[in-house]
């Protein structure tokens, strides 16, 4: 007996909707236990790592899966999830955790998975980026050679950071680390090519992060600025999401040919939510109880950060990952993996903060490992010998406590030290200009401040910095480009100082 077509189609329609059917069972599942943050479902055959998946309770709450187990799917709650409960539907929603990204993500407030928390309404952006991917490989990438000024005299002539480089800023709690980041970030407003700049709070205070939006606010730097906030509150996965997400936002501008600085604020709290992550979803501990992976927890995320090649449309993105030490100890687990991971520290010391050196840079163990080629040829001019020499003093100074004379020649390295340490201190949350920066170095360097007492040091750099920007604007503009110090310039920049010295300036 012959089959109608009509038949056929029917029955083949059927069997699709079976199909879907099934296939709709593999991507729901239901909760078997949940409690700390952590949901195990059972079902989900489909679920991806990293996927987001909702629960079925009022918030509609979403969660992210982690572990991949034979009978069940180990899922982080992003959020509270206190309506959660045993036997709840849980949907895959096949997105693998992304984040807005694009112009309208600049000078919001968001937390980790895109949503706003300044009051401002969704954030208006159709384009989403993954937080994980594979970092540009070295052929995508070319060296490090532009400048990223960060208006802080101490750095930009000793310690140099590039664009595209991985600096970290490492130290005890209340050392100033964060005001280093914050006033990179206002430094960045007249610099050429403005990098977009992104700043993650990792379990901070809201409170705190309120303080540093409203800085950025009255310095006018929240129109080129997004500010990625997990407070101490939120859930240890959110801590753990939010500075893949910066990086997510980041690459968006650096594959456009733009430039992003990203501060991880900082990463021993991030380090921290994983681990209490981690021994939740029963992942075995190792030193410290950190799961084994935490070296590839950071590598991966710094490893991001590249220069990229003129092919690609030579884009950068900066990393300066901050870290807190416990009473200076460096050589602690996550202090070490950092180190080993980026491309240079600048090691900030207590006892130097409490001393009134702000910032607080210990010269000796700070570096750069790009160096020179991050730094102008004005500021190599001025600034080549100044490590050395302040490390040397520091070791002059720890000695000359406990001798009584010293010849003239030490003491006369003492007293430039001193003068160099003076002109190397700086208010917070004022950045200095390239101008400004290279022709203060330069009058410790020529002796015009060998004079002037110590104590009056921060007024002549204020007195002087107002007098380059009304009576010597062309010194002022030809220092600006950066380009090499001439004899003829050199000499015009010598002749101001020594004007303002002698007349404009009262000792």
């Amino acid at each position: 007996m012959a089959i109608r077509p009509d038949e056929i189609t029917s029955v083949l329609k059927a069997q699709l909707e079976q199909y879907k059917a099934q296939l709709d069972v593999r991507n729901v599942g239901s909760v078997l236990q949940v409690g700390d943050g952590i949901a195990r479902v059972y079902g989900m055959e489909q679920a991806m790592s990293m996927e987001l998946v909702e629960f079925s309770d009022e918030e509609k709450t979403m969660g992210m899966v982690l572990n991949l187990e034979e009978d069940n799917v180990g899922v982080v709650i992003l959020g509270e999830g206190r309506k959660i409960y045993e036997g709840m539907e849980v949907k895959t929603t096949g997105r693998i955790a992304s984040v807005p990204v694009g112009e309208a993500v600049l000078g919001r407030v968001l937390n980790p998975l895109g949503q706003p928390l300044d009051g401002k309404g969704p954030v208006a952006s159709n384009t989403f980026s993954p937080m994980e991917i594979i970092a540009p490989g070295i052929v995508k990438r070319k060296s490090v050679h532009e400048p990223l000024m960060t208006g802080l005299t101490a750095i930009d002539a000793m310690i140099p950071i590039g664009r595209g480089q991985r600096e970290l800023i490492i130290g005890d709690r209340q050392t100033g680390k964060t005001a280093i980041a914050i006033d990179t970030i206002i430094n960045q407003k007249n610099q050429p090519n403005r990098p977009i700049c992104i700043y993650v709070a990792i379990g901070q205070k809201s409170s705190n992060v309120g303080r540093i939006h409203k800085i950025l606010e009255e310095k006018g730097a929240m129109e080129y600025t997004v500010i990625i906030n997990a407070a101490a509150t939120d859930a240890p996965a959110l801590q753990f999401l939010a500075p893949y997400a910066a990086c997510a936002i980041g690459e968006y501008f650096m594959e456009k040919g733009g430039h992003a600085v990203c501060i991880f604020d900082d990463l021993s709290k991030h380090a921290q939510a994983y681990r209490a992550m981690s021994l939740l979803l029963r992942r075995p501990p190792g030193r410290e109880a950190f799961p084994g992976d935490v070296f590839y927890l950071h590598s991966r995320l710094l490893e991001r950060s590249a220069k990229l090649s003129d092919a690609l449309g030579a884009g950068s993105m900066t990393a300066l990952p901050i870290v807190e030490t416990q009473a200076g100890d460096v050589s602690a687990y996550i202090p070490t993996n950092v180190i080993s991971i980026t491309d240079g520290q600048i090691f900030l010391e207590t006892d130097l903060f409490y001393a009134g050196i702000r910032p607080a840079i210990n010269a000796g163990i700070s570096v750069s490992r790009v160096g020179g080629a991050a730094q102008t040829k004005a500021m190599k001019s001025v600034a080549g010998k100044l490590r050395l020499d302040l490390a040397q003093f520091r070791e002059l100074e720890a000695f000359a406590q406990f001798a009584s004379d010293l010849d003239k020649a030490t003491q006369d390295q003492i007293r430039r030290g001193q003068k160099l340490m003076e002109v190397l201190k700086q208010p917070q949350f004022q950045p200095l200009t390239l101008s400004e920066q290279v022709s203060i170095i330069f009058a410790a360097n020529s002796g015009v401040l060998d004079d002037v007492d110590n104590k009056s040091i921060q007024r002549f750099k204020e007195e002087w910095f107002k007098y380059l920007a009304a009576q010597a604007k062309d010194v002022a503009s030809k220092l600006l480009t950066g380009d090499k110090i001439s004899d003829e310039l050199e000499k015009e920049l010598k002749e101001h100082l020594v004007k303002f010295k002698q007349n404009f300036f009262q000792k």
